[in-house]
């Protein structure tokens, strides 16, 4: 079993930043990537970065250039450093595992952002 515990989340102003902290504990083995996806009130689960165990990162269109993941392997802790933070990134954000047999998914952390 795995177990994801993020932090971080808050309100801040538009135009603040906000790091986002997640760490996997458990029966972790084979690990091919880590990341963060977020979730707003009546729309679906949306990419926000994807970090792999050898430090390829993908992004969401939306998130491009504002936010950068970061991961310590031996540690099993991800980060999303948020920065420029608009309205629109307000969300319930999740932190993901993908190991070679199963996704695991912690239970997300909210961020709002006021204008």
């Amino acid at each position: 079993q795995v177990q994801l515990v993020e932090s971080g989340g808050g309100l801040v102003q538009a135009g603040g930043s906000l790091r986002l902290s997640c760490v996997a504990s458990g029966s972790i083995f084979s690990v091919n990537a880590m990341g963060w996806y977020r979730q707003a009130p009546g729309k679906q689960r949306e990419l926000v970065a994807t970090i792999t165990r050898y430090g390829s990162t993908n992004y969401g269109d939306s998130t491009k250039g504002r936010f950068t993941i970061s991961r310590v392997n031996f540690k099993n802790t991800v980060y999303l450093q948020m920065n420029s933070l608009q309205p629109e990134d307000t969300a319930v954000y999740y932190c993901n595992l993908n190991s070679i047999d199963n996704d695991f998914w912690g239970q997300g952390t909210q961020v709002t952002v006021s204008s």
